[in-house]
């Protein structure tokens, strides 16, 4: 029978070795093109223009203090709305523009100075030039500023409120000049702002104080001829008089009835003690009548004599009795006289009376009076709150003004900037800087070189070399066999001659090489051989820092996680099933049923979906047959590694071949193991 060799499957991998005997063998290519190239950029700077920075600093802040504000200023908030980072971008746009830009190029006279003055060499405009389009003329002004924008340079230090003015120039004492101008001129332009702002607030004021004159005497005009008009007169204590009148008049009518009541409770009191017979020699009112005073003065003489001559007289003596008619005839002349006293008290409480009752009738025309002022009072209160108000808004204008126009010459307002850093000429040139463009220069040639070195070696496929998997069977072995024994024995499997490393070795490399990405894994014979080389590639990838997953789709263990049968029979989403085993490892076990659903898209779409999350995925898939899960993958642009130990017959190898490739799918590699290693896992 002759004999028929299977196809081998070739693969090639680069030759590190090579590529590096290549690069040493044209080091010195290299290096002599890296030395003519530094010398070339070398030469070149030493007729680049040398170029010197200097820069000047501002600082930012608000300069007022409790000496040059004005009295009513607290020195609190203002209100701004503009916040601190806007402030500063607009100082920087300030200090950029055309403006103060001008102001610099006539203080500094840049017209005059070459390296401003002049376009200078512009590999554009030449180029148009050839081309017959002149680029249009500016004048002497626009370029001047053009070249200045083009060599100042103008930040804000990070995270302060400090202004940088750098300025470029070829002349170091030009270049610190120039920054030191900038800095000035905007200080000067800032501090005239301000001074412009104070004379534009005094013009302002001014005219509404001329409005607010007029308007406040018209207003004190309207409450003086109201106040004339309805008679509402202010006295002492700026009470109206009005209400003076009807208090006075009040306690008019109160000391009348005072005295009223007093003249008849001593006239009752009087006639009281006329009647009663007692002595009336403790009433005032008796007291200080004269009249009275001299009857009660004889009758007390009367009185003494009567003792006196009781003494040695009786009692029916005719001068006894004598002295005693006289002492009851004065006691009766005082009596009647008390009761005219009484009569007296009594009228003058009827003349009280008589007054009380005209004060209070002038109460109620009082009353009435100033019920009228009362009503227009509020009238008169509002004209003089408006013209109060007119006055105070008036005397505040006043006292601004008075303010503003002490501020408004040029050295009384200090600006919001200040200069922190004058700019000092630079001794050492900013660019060109030779060392740095030297050192890139000889950094690119090198890797350039190097690169083209190794492009070229890859592109020749001299840096190739083929690797050989074992593919070749003597089909005449197996016929030999067959026709001494009657039977297909177990044969071994020949390996490449002079292999150094075995199959599963060489798969394992180029996983972690990222070769392979996504392997679908059938075996020929036990599951154990599959495992074996499951766990080879999983440890091998962990080790070389790779991500991996492995897809349960041939073991039919049922698992108490969810699995790739749940998700084929749609009872789970796809996250369900993706199980984290350790760091960098997930696993997908077969799941709660028993078989999975081989019409179900669910588990290819799966696995393409991990293919772009992990860096290693593998799919076992069982033993190829009737009930393997090649077909759930058929799809998948995969490679089939087929495992098989080194007994297996090569007619059954042949044949699984065979059925997987009716599926669609080719068997990128066979991956032999030796039966005393799977025996071992076993």
């Amino acid at each position: 029978m002759s004999t028929d060799y299977q196809p081998a499957d070739d693969d090639v991998r680069m030759d590190a070795g090579g590529l590096l005997r290549a690069v040493v063998a044209r080091l010195p290519r290299i290096a002599l093109v890296t030395v003519l190239l530094l010398a070339a950029t070398f030469a070149i700077l030493m007729f680049v223009p040398k170029t010197y920075e200097s820069s000047a600093s501002l600082l930012v802040e608000a300069r007022d203090s409790s000496y040059t504000r004005s009295a009513g200023d607290t020195g609190a908030s203002s209100g701004s709305a503009v916040t601190a980072e806007a402030l500063i971008s607009s100082q920087i746009e300030l200090i950029k523009s055309r403006d103060l830009l001008l102001e610099v190029v006539d203080s500094q006279k840049l017209r005059s100075v070459p390296e401003f003055s002049g376009t200078g060499f512009n590999p554009v405009n030449t180029v148009l030039a050839l081309m017959g389009r002149k680029p249009e003329a500016r004048s002497l002004d626009e370029t001047v500023l053009a070249n200045l924008s083009v060599r100042m340079t103008v930040i804000r230090e990070r995270d302060s409120a400090v202004i940088s003015v750098f300025v470029r120039s070829t002349d170091p004492e030009l270049a610190a000049s120039i920054a030191n101008a900038v800095a000035e001129a905007h200080l000067s332009r800032r501090a005239a702002q301000s001074v412009a702002d104070t004379t534009d607030a005094k013009i302002w004021l001014q005219g509404e104080i001329d409005k607010l004159r007029t308007k406040v005497n018209a207003a004190d005009k309207r409450v003086a001829n109201y106040k004339v008009e309805n008679g509402l007169f202010v006295g002492s204590n700026a009470t109206p008089v009005t209400d003076q009148a009807l208090s006075t008049v009040t306690q008019q009518i109160t000391d009348a009835q005072q005295r009223k009541n007093d003249a008849l409770s001593r006239a009752e009191l009087i006639r009281g003690l006329v009647k009663s017979g007692q002595p009336l020699d403790g009433v005032s009112d008796v007291r200080n009548s004269v009249v009275i005073s001299s009857l009660l003065q004889t009758s007390a003489n009367l009185q003494a004599e009567l003792a006196q001559r009781s003494t040695t007289l009786l009692n029916g003596h005719p001068t006894i009795k004598a002295l005693r008619a006289q002492v009851a005839e004065l006691d009766s002349q005082i009596r009647a006289e008390s009761r005219k006293v009484a009569d007296s008290l009594e009228a003058e409480a009827m003349v009280q009376a008589d007054l009380e009752q005209k004060l209070r009738d002038e109460l109620t025309r009082a009353q009435v009076a100033s019920g009228d002022a009362t009503q227009g009072g509020v009238t008169l209160d509002g004209l003089q709150r408006e013209a109060k108000a007119q006055r105070d808004l008036l005397e505040t204008y006043l006292a601004r003004f008075n303010d503003a126009e002490a501020r408004s010459v040029a050295t009384s307002t200090l600006p919001d900037v200040r200069i922190v850093t004058e700019a000092a000429a630079s001794a050492v040139p900013s660019s060109p800087k030779t060392a740095l463009i030297l050192g890139a220069v000889g950094f690119v040639a090198l890797v350039l070189q190097v690169g083209a070195v190794l492009f070229g070696e890859l592109m020749s496929g001299r840096a190739l070399v083929e690797r050989q998997v074992y593919a070749a069977v003597e089909e005449a072995v197996f016929s030999e066999a067959a026709d001494a024994e009657g039977a297909i024995e177990p044969i071994a499997m020949p390996k490449p001659n002079g292999s150094p490393r075995d199959d599963l070795g060489r798969l394992s490399e180029a996983v972690s090489g990222r070769q392979l990405r996504t392997m679908l894994l059938a075996n020929v014979g036990e599951r154990d051989e599959a495992m074996l080389v499951i766990d080879r590639l999983v440890e091998d990838a962990l080790r070389a820092g790779l991500s991996c997953v492995v897809v349960d789709a041939g073991s039919g263990d049922i698992s108490p996680a969810q699995g790739l049968s749940d998700l084929a029979a749609e009872r789970c989403d796809y996250g369900d099933v993706v199980q984290r085993a350790a760091e960098d490892l997930a696993e997908i076990s077969w799941g709660r049923l028993a078989t999975i659903d081989r019409r179900s898209a669910r588990p290819a779409t799966l696995v393409e979906a991990l293919a772009d999350i992990y860096h290693v995925v593998i799919v076992d898939t069982g033993r190829v047959g009737m009930m393997s899960s090649l077909p759930l993958f058929a799809d998948l642009r995969s490679g089939v590694v087929l495992v098989a130990s080194d007994i297996a017959s090569v007619q059954s190898v042949v044949a699984v071949k065979a059925d997987i490739k009716a599926l669609g799918l080719e068997v990128g590699r066979v991956v032999t193991l030796p039966t005393e290693r799977v025996a071992a896992v076993a």
